[in-house]
């Protein structure tokens, strides 16, 4: 039987977002695989963390290419987008708190190409009055992204329904946790 790649990342990076340290014997049984299948086909942990990166990379590029940020206003294309990075948002979760992906000079150059795109967007908010300009938009990329990874977590622990997860960051991320008083 033919090991399904995609299925076992995407299993892996479930388990790793609940549990960072957990042991490739641990990977392979989230997987539904034998030890020996998952290490053929990633050498150790680093393999199998750089390979997630790889295909987080792939799945956020095309999640921002869905979303169509360029069309419409800002706020709707952040809306677009929150719901298209909601399937990957364990992988995310991972991702974003793997230091060793962001360290030293071997960082992937797709996380700056989604940095850029994503800071366009909340740039062109910000220059046609949808966003606050008090924050920087690279500030507001790390933000939705940590969101993401939050709302991630919160959903696999059970803490937040999964039917609340795009409205919840986009809710928080544009209106912020301060309440607003009408006069």
């Amino acid at each position: 039987m033919a090991m399904d790649r995609e299925q076992v990342l995407r299993a892996a990076a479930a388990l790793l977002a609940r549990k960072s340290t957990a042991t490739m014997d641990e990977v392979a049984r989230a997987a539904g695989i034998g030890r020996a299948t998952l290490h053929r086909h990633f050498a150790g942990r680093d393999a199998l963390v750089k390979a997630l990166e790889a295909f987080g990379i792939e799945e956020f590029e095309a999640a921002v290419g869905r979303a169509a940020l360029e069309d419409g206003p800002a706020g709707d294309a952040l809306r677009r987008l929150i719901a298209e990075m909601e399937p990957a948002a364990e992988l995310l979760a991972f991702l974003v708190t793997e230091n060793q992906l962001f360290e030293g000079d071997q960082v992937d150059e797709g996380w700056a190409r989604l940095d850029a795109r994503v800071s366009a967007l909340f740039r062109r908010g910000q220059e046609q009055g949808e966003f606050r300009i008090d924050l920087s938009p690279i500030w507001l990329t790390e933000a939705l992204y940590g969101l993401i990874g939050t709302c991630a977590w919160a959903v696999m622990d059970g803490r937040v329904a999964k039917n609340e997860f795009q409205y919840m960051i986009t809710e928080l991320l544009l209106g912020g946790a301060r309440r607003s008083v009408e006069k």
